[in-house]
């Protein structure tokens, strides 16, 4: 059967015209450059969003703590190269009796500035949330004590509880109590000390608890109202259910703080403040590390504090995740 060729128009022969291109058997053009760009423009863009977060964070986070970790297995002091001890020098952190001195201080200190300042701040926002005169101006005046530094602050109560001339004294020998020493003696060194972390802290953690409760909905105290129920009652019943999720969060941050104390002990002691005392009564695991590291030299050791407050701080962290998960459960059910 005879095959009838035509020719072109430019009358060249068939064979030499350009072979058409391949297209998908779908019948849609291979995307171009541009399409390309875009699609890898796409995928790319954020983690060269967020790769900024994750370079500083290896730099001033993830090196620093592993370098921490590898220090603390040598016997490394100021100037020297470090040899390897292995675990000798958590067995010596086990055997030193200042270091579970400083371990209680940071337990007690916790305790007494924490629980105060956590219960002052939920008054403070439950006053803020009702309608009151001036309720923006105290709103920021809670605030300040946040703003004023630990040095500026610490230095103040230091004056207040002098027990030559503090006022503290003189008022309570005013009423009838004995004279107190603020600074050689442990408790009231601590209660001074945590004295100054709650006036800290209450603003912030009282605006926290603030702003959670501005999110419980005004149906619930309109219908606590119209059962009878007082205000105490309505903060009882209501107001602490709704926002126990922020409670439990501000809990464990202010002990995550508390762990870390180190400002106001440093201040208050003055010259003995970094041995937190003249008989270490208010040393916490911070001052030991950094009088480990700094006054004795023994960086090694002083590592072996970090990564045993890492491991506390992990402690707390993993008990946060089990009372989280159990209230998810009591809800659920």
């Amino acid at each position: 059967m005879a095959t009838s060729v035509r020719a072109t128009s430019d009358g060249s022969p068939p064979s030499s015209r350009p072979a058409p291109r391949s297209t998908p058997q779908d019948g849609s053009r291979p995307p171009g450059w541009r399409a390309r760009l875009y699609r890898f423009d796409t995928k790319a863009s954020p983690y060269a969003y967020v790769a900024p977060f994750f370079v500083v964070f290896a730099a001033f986070g993830l090196f620093p703590l592993i370098y921490t970790g590898w220090l603390s297995l040598h016997q490394v002091e100021l100037g020297t190269h470090g040899s390897w001890v292995g675990f000798d020098n958590y067995t010596a952190l086990w055997d030193s009796p200042f270091f579970w001195k400083a371990l209680r201080n940071t337990f007690t200190l916790a305790v007494i500035s924490t629980v105060p300042q956590l219960l002052m701040a939920l008054g403070i926002a439950h006053l803020l949330n009702y309608k009151m005169r001036g309720r923006s101006f105290f709103r920021v005046a809670v605030l300040a004590p946040y703003a004023t530094s630990v040095a500026a602050a610490t230095l103040v109560f230091v004056q207040m509880y002098n027990p030559d001339y503090g006022i503290v004294n003189e008022v309570l020998g005013k009423v009838g109590f004995p004279h107190i020493d603020w600074e050689s003696s442990k408790w009231p060194a601590q209660i001074a000390i945590s004295s100054i972390v709650t006036w800290r802290w209450t603003g912030y953690n009282a605006l926290i608890y603030l702003a959670a409760m501005q999110a419980v909905p005004a149906d619930l105290y309109e219908a606590a109202a119209l059962d009878g129920a007082s205000r105490w009652r309505q903060f009882v019943n209501v107001t602490i259910p709704s926002i126990r999720p922020t409670i439990l969060f501000t809990i464990i941050v202010s002990t995550i703080g508390a762990t870390q104390l180190f400002g106001e002990p440093l201040m208050y002691g003055g010259g003995v403040g970094i041995t937190g005392g003249t008989d270490h009564q208010y040393q916490t695991l911070s001052l030991y590390m950094y009088d480990q590291g700094w006054n004795v030299g023994e960086l090694g050791r002083a590592s072996a504090v970090a990564w045993v407050m890492l491991l506390i701080l992990l402690l707390i962290g993993a008990a946060n995740l089990l009372i989280a998960r159990s209230n998810r459960k009591k809800l659920g059910g």
